[in-house]
């Protein structure tokens, strides 16, 4: 499947063909079952996630496969190539309306999305909420029992094929309106105050010791996260430039105001 996608990728006229063009299906497939993933670790858990380039061909692909159709949801009309996922009663997931998912994106048992958005790629593990009007982009990869507050922006990722989808660890807590893109890694038990912006670039400053750490596009585990600005120099003067602090460790209060209530997880 891997060699008949990346053929595809190279010589588009293979997609003419029907074992390249059931390749593909079955990529997306693999995709929506949670059997496939656009991350890979070379070096195991705990080591930086790359990019599954040949998996990002396909969801690519799969687009030029797909024609415009109408999609219905209950009374709400879509047109769109990509259909949306149906059957969560079976898959365990709670879907508040009017949230949506993409087929291609995997939503684990016992996931919950309140309305909000996940798009095609994404992989969003068991316990997770997605909260009111977050969106989880393509190819995003999302741990288990993670908070993403409302509003929260997991930037997508389709090209270039070698950039590194954004990843969010288990247990972390991702505050409201928080932008996280660029490939940006939240690793585990993470707390991310409300508003801060994640990108590959960003500087993440660790001021909890007498000497500050400068981190770039990483939160190390279990820091508590919040706004912060530097000074820097520019031909026209000095400007404060936004970073993000880490300010502390998590710790039991900091999981007391993070946590969700039971009602909220415990749907049955």
């Amino acid at each position: 499947m891997k060699q008949l996608i990346e053929q595809a990728w190279e010589n588009r006229a293979l997609l003419n063909e029907e074992p390249t063009r059931q390749a593909v299906v079955e990529a997306i497939d693999m995709l929506d079952r949670g059997e496939l993933r656009a991350i890979e670790r070379t070096g195991g858990e705990g080591t930086a996630p790359v990019a599954n380039q040949w998996v990002k061909q396909a969801i690519l692909l799969y687009f030029q496969l797909q024609g415009m159709q109408p999609l219905e949801a209950g009374p709400m009309e879509y047109h769109d190539k990509i259909p949306l996922k149906r059957d969560y009663a079976r898959r365990g997931v709670r879907v508040v309306p009017p949230a949506v998912a993409r087929h291609g994106a995997y939503l684990a048992p016992g996931t919950i999305l309140m309305p909000s958005y996940v798009n095609i790629g994404a992989y969003v593990d068991s316990g997770t909420m997605v909260d009111t009007w977050a969106t989880v982009g393509s190819c995003a990869q999302v741990g288990k029992n993670v908070h993403l507050s409302g509003g929260v922006g997991l930037g997508g990722v389709l090209e270039p094929l070698q950039a590194k989808p954004v990843v969010v660890e288990d247990n972390c807590f991702i505050g409201s309106r928080s932008i996280i893109v660029e490939g940006a890694w939240i690793d585990r038990e993470a707390v991310i105050g409300a508003g801060v912006v994640i990108t590959g670039s960003t500087k993440i400053i660790d001021v909890t010791e007498s000497q500050p750490i400068t981190h770039t596009g990483y939160v190390p585990p279990r820091s508590v996260v919040i706004p912060g600005s530097y000074t820097k120099q520019f031909p026209a003067g000095e400007y404060q430039v936004p970073c993000a602090l880490i300010i502390g460790r998590r710790k039991e209060s900091t999981d007391m105001k993070t946590s969700l209530n039971d009602a909220l997880r415990l749907f049955n």
